[in-house]
């Protein structure tokens, strides 16, 4: 099983993931996207890219059928996986995924946190506008103890996420996105130009069972983009839940994910 974490993350597993997948008999592969940690950059990447890195570390570990599940900016990789590698993937999930820029009938930045705003409008002005902000926001996380991540994110947590955003999921969420950005802000960068851009496929081609999870307290996504999703993903199973944020789903969600991807698998 493939999974794609968020954006910025490095190829660092969560190990409720871990031990949940170990007692489930999961095989749990997890890798650092383009210009994170030691994975090479790769400057004009559009989301579809990524199925080619998937296929080829299912090549070299001999997997031919694996599930993918991806949450937050690893959602749109996920789904790209579910369009384009055909029967090789026999199903996808996608856990607070971004809905793609400019969709119909979407307000993209209604109900972020002021953070996110500020990144994604300096994404939408360009490499040099957004690189600034993203070299600032690192350096903040560089230096950021555990216990402080939910003041620094004041602006992106709802109560429900506030109250997981402590222990080991702090520290872990810390130790994800410093492992990612110890070469610099290029994936970080690269994802969220590439979630503004074209993103390489169309959700009417996938054909294979998609679960959707979005939490109605999501300020890093905000819940229309869920309900935008699932409004048309072919044949989705859409979990639309008023008890959930964003990473509440990271926290909480993962073992009920690995689930439903085990029976259809």
């Amino acid at each position: 099983m493939l999974a794609i974490y968020g954006t910025p993350s490095g190829g660092v597993v969560y190990e409720n993931h871990a031990d949940d997948a170990e007692a489930k008999g999961i095989r749990f592969v997890t890798w650092d996207r383009p210009g994170y940690g030691d994975s090479t950059p790769r400057p004009g990447r559009s989301v579809a890219d990524v199925v080619e890195d998937a296929a080829a570390i299912a090549d070299q570990l001999e997997l031919e059928r694996f599930a993918v599940w991806g949450v937050s900016g690893g959602g749109p990789h996920a789904l790209a996986c579910a369009a384009l590698l055909g029967d090789r993937v026999p199903a996808v999930a996608s856990l607070a995924s971004p809905a793609p820029y400019g969709a119909d009938g979407l307000d993209w930045l209604a109900g972020m946190g002021e953070d996110n705003i500020e990144e994604f409008g300096a994404t939408l002005q360009g490499r040099i506008a957004l690189e600034s902000v993203l070299q600032r926001h690192a350096a903040v996380l560089a230096g950021l103890a555990a216990d402080d991540l939910r003041a620094t994110w004041e602006t992106l947590l709802t109560p429900v996420d506030a109250e997981v955003t402590t222990g080991r999921l702090a520290e872990y969420l810390l130790e994800s996105m410093r492992e990612a950005l110890a070469p610099g802000v290029e994936g970080w960068l690269e994802d969220d130009l590439a979630f503004v851009e074209p993103w390489g496929f169309e959700l009417d081609a996938i054909r294979v069972p998609v679960l959707l999870w979005h939490g109605v307290h999501d300020r890093f996504v905000p819940f229309d983009h869920g309900r935008w999703l699932a409004e048309r993903i072919p044949g989705v199973e859409a979990r639309l839940t008023d008890d959930d944020g964003h990473l509440t789903l990271i926290e909480r969600r993962v073992p009920d994910v690995h689930a439903w991807l085990l029976e259809r698998l």
